[in-house]
């Protein structure tokens, strides 16, 4: 049976402005995306899946400067297994060429 998952959880549900669907309204930052690919890998439920992103919505108060300030935000990171993590320092590495 059909079950509004927004409505269950208590989640104001917002239009995507790209793509057919919702998104959470209010929330921090959400990104809209196309699929691009779906990688099969290696054990019975492991995939790889690729999408482009097409549209993305900032909270204008996680903003400093026009960019989105991570420490601000600290969302929830996922690092495998049953692991996660909140992001408490934010660091940038140059790429090779710059």
């Amino acid at each position: 049976r059909e079950v509004d998952e927004f409505a269950r959880a208590g989640i104001t549900r917002e239009a995507c402005r790209v793509i057919p669907c919702s998104r959470v309204a209010h929330a921090p930052a959400s990104l809209e995306c196309e699929l691009t690919e779906i990688v099969t890998l290696r054990g019975e439920t492991n995939f790889l899946v690729l999408g482009e992103v097409v549209g993305v919505h900032l909270r204008d108060d996680c903003l400093v400067d026009g960019a989105f300030d991570v420490l601000k935000y600290q969302p929830l990171t996922r690092l495998g297994y049953r692991d996660y993590s909140r992001i408490t320092e934010v660091f940038s590495l140059k790429r090779p060429g710059e």
